[in-house]
């Protein structure tokens, strides 16, 4: 990869890149590139991990937005991340693969979620529009869409004071007023399996192991439709506030199987 022409498209952006050089037993196996955001004295930077035969170009650098569309090939495989500024802090979120994009703008979009990008044609956003983080169609923190649900009544006895919304890979919640979640599958959930197990499941598995009974459970909802509103807070953005009841969408970068490269976590 031409080290020199990358450092010069990122700091196009105002950023600063770096280049991991870690001894073979910590580098990245042949193919596979690891993308992060670290600090240093000099304040945030990017760090690239190439292992062998890994092309890493920028497709489309926007200066003024501070975004550029990274492009990596490796490993018979073909990934794209968007990387950029976003309030306080550098990020790098992997674009879906199904998503045709070659441009920031693209990538932004391919990161919405349909009910988003249904929304903001309903609401006849512009393409400017269409970036703010507060528009008549969402409001926007980090990863987490909320779309204005005027005709959402909540059940009483579903709403909760100071919950988090979380990412089911981690990273810092964003803790909110009130959420009150609407139908779904009740799961049970424990550090060995984080993405829960039906009721079914989980009685297979503590009949044939007893010992599984003491993983320390919870039983929780997937799949619920999550409404919130008030307060919305997180360490690394301003503080949202939602007047009236909004549906909570996550962005698609979970969809993608590039996700995997991305050691960032906010």
């Amino acid at each position: 990869m031409d080290t020199q022409l990358l450092d010069a498209k990122f700091a196009r952006i105002g950023a600063r890149l770096k280049f991991a050089d870690r001894p073979a037993h910590r580098a990245p196996p042949p193919g596979v590139v690891s993308l992060d955001v670290r600090a240093d004295r000099r304040g945030e930077f990017f760090e690239i991990a190439g292992g062998p035969g890994v092309e890493v170009a920028a497709l489309d650098v926007q200066s003024a937005d501070r975004h550029l569309l990274l492009l990596v090939r490796g490993g018979g495989e073909k990934s794209k991340f968007l990387c950029g500024h976003d309030e306080r802090h550098w990020f790098v979120a992997a674009v879906p693969e199904s998503a045709p994009v070659g441009t920031v703008r693209q990538a932004k979009e391919a990161l919405k979620p349909p009910e988003v990008i249904v929304a903001q044609a309903e609401a006849g956003l512009r393409a400017g529009e269409r970036d703010r983080r507060r528009n008549a169609a969402f409001v926007r923190q980090g990863e987490w869409f909320f779309l204005p649900a005027p005709d959402f009544v909540p059940d009483p006895r579903r709403v909760f004071a100071g919950e988090a919304l979380r990412r089911g890979d981690g990273g810092k919640p964003h803790w909110v007023e009130f959420l009150a979640r609407s139908g779904g599958v009740a799961v049970h959930v424990c550090d060995r399996h984080p993405n829960g197990l039906s009721g079914e499941k989980y009685n297979l598995l503590v009949f044939g192991n007893p010992a599984a009974k003491a993983w320390n459970w919870l039983v929780m909802t997937r799949d619920a439709a999550v409404h919130v509103r008030g307060r919305v807070r997180h360490a690394d953005h301003a503080t949202v506030t939602l007047p009236g009841w909004h549906r909570v969408l996550m962005n698609t970068e979970a969809q993608s199987k590039a996700k995997r490269n991305v050691a960032f976590l906010d």
